[in-house]
């Protein structure tokens, strides 16, 4: 088995950074249903105006709204402005050739 990259958001701009939620990163809907995340997904979120990477979860932001949301403790590392990349793996014992 080994992890592969399923789904990817690449420079996405961050809309919004939220201190007082308990976690996640919310992500339009839209969005979400274009790069094939789920809502509750674990993702990889690496921040390319800092150097930050993190592990957090998937919430389901309003539809077309462009919103992408950096929520709890993960909005000290990641600001609102910030150009980030989203990657969601999953384990496979096929693995597929890609481009990446």
């Amino acid at each position: 088995m080994r992890w592969i990259l399923r789904s990817k958001i690449h420079k996405a701009v961050v809309t919004d950074a939220n201190l007082d939620y308990v976690g996640s990163i919310e992500i339009d809907q839209a969005l979400i249903e274009k790069s094939g995340f789920f809502p509750g997904e674990k993702v990889l979120v690496v921040d390319n105006t800092n150097g930050a990477r993190l592990e957090t979860y998937v919430i389901v932001g309003k539809r077309n709204s462009g919103i992408i949301c950096m929520n709890g403790a993960a909005a000290h590392l990641i600001k609102k402005g910030d150009e980030i990349i989203i990657m969601g793996f999953e384990l496979s014992d096929n693995p597929i050739k890609t481009n990446f």
